[in-house]
């Protein structure tokens, strides 16, 4: 780079001042001054760009080697699983009294039905089943004010 000490900043300012002249010296300066903070701000920014585009690379090729690592996870952990499964037929054919085929398969081929559960899903129930609470007391019925008063209210004979 260019090497500017202090006497070579002198000489160029007094040449300046005998070229350009003392009026319009400080409106050059502030233009030159302006231009070269450009300039620097847009290096900096071409630097941060080509930053962001390497990390980017970087990124992208660490998303592929975990990807490829995963497929890899999922592939052993799909012929482990079938394996096993495998396995715990032959280990289990026969003890529910179902016949056997000689390759070890059942041949019943009954698939078991659905029953919906009958259970209000937009009801929100408490962890305290029902016949607790009516055992102890436990009122399951939220009451108004009026009706609470009208309820608790004396009787007049």
């Amino acid at each position: 780079m260019i090497d500017l000490g202090v006497t070579k900043m002198a000489l160029i300012g007094a040449v300046a001042l005998i070229v350009i002249g003392p009026e319009k010296l400080p409106k050059v300066a502030r233009t030159i001054g302006t231009l070269l903070g450009k300039a620097q701000r847009y290096v900096a920014d071409v630097k941060a760009e080509v930053n962001r585009s390497m990390e980017l690379d970087e990124l992208k090729k660490m998303k592929d080697s975990v990807e490829s690592a995963a497929r890899d996870v999922e592939q052993s952990i799909q012929t482990e699983a079938n394996s096993f499964n495998q396995e715990w037929t032959n280990a289990t054919a026969g003890l529910d009294g179902t016949p056997m085929t000689p390759a070890g398969d059942y041949t019943s081929s009954v698939a078991p039905v659905y029953s919906h559960p009958k259970k209000n899903w937009r009801l929100k129930r408490g962890a305290t089943p029902q016949w607790y609470k009516s055992r102890n007391g436990v009122r399951t019925k939220a009451l108004s004010g009026a009706a609470r008063v009208a309820r608790y209210r004396p009787h007049k004979p």
